[in-house]
């Protein structure tokens, strides 16, 4: 193994790193607060304006989607510093204080300043941030669009209709679009233990 640098840096290494990692789970929360301010002022405006068209509950269901892939780019990083951290804590301090240090991980830590690559695959991060807040925006979404339906007082598929697609059409592309996101959600694994 190769000579262990100065402990001075790697405590500056790793306050570094749990700096950018409070930073990035930061910036994840705050994409969130994004989406779900745009999802409850689209409702709300929908929902209390009698006149509003059904169809602008659309237009946060994309901001939503745009956020989720955003935020799955941010988990990636999140996940790649998490791990770093980790290292640095089984490995450097535990040994440092007594315990059994992890083998392998300054080789581990090298690779991965040196090159590096989340633990996480845009999919499998995109699953996680779907199943913990999105597919819930979605579904709310969903049911709002629904509600605001079901208030239009004539039948739920005519008032469905947008410009020339009718009611049956948009009701179908609309459960299309949601099944997918459901569905990847069902498969989100859990993220990296510790």
């Amino acid at each position: 193994m190769p000579a262990l640098p100065d402990p001075a840096a790697m405590i500056q290494l790793y306050r570094g790193e749990l700096g950018r990692m409070t930073a990035y789970r930061i910036r994840l929360d705050t994409t969130t607060n994004w989406a779900l301010g745009a999802s409850v002022a689209a409702v709300t405006f929908t929902l209390g304006t009698p006149g509003a068209p059904h169809a602008v509950i659309l237009l946060p269901a994309v901001l939503c989607l745009v956020f989720a892939l955003l935020e799955s780019r941010r988990l990636q990083d999140l996940e790649l510093i998490r791990m770093r951290v980790r290292w640095l804590e089984r490995g450097f301090f535990c040994e440092r204080l007594g315990g059994e240090p992890l083998e392998g991980w300054h080789e581990r830590l090298v690779q991965s300043l040196s090159q590096p690559a989340s633990p996480l695959s845009l999919q499998q991060a995109l699953a996680v941030r779907l199943r913990r807040n999105y597919v819930w925006l979605f579904l709310t979404l969903y049911g709002a669009w629904w509600l605001k339906l079901s208030l239009a007082g004539g039948p739920v598929l005519a008032a469905a209709a947008v410009g020339p697609l009718p009611g049956m059409v948009t009701v179908g592309l609309a459960t299309a679009a949601l099944l997918p996101f459901i569905g990847l959600s069902l498969r989100a694994e859990p993220l990296l233990p510790g």
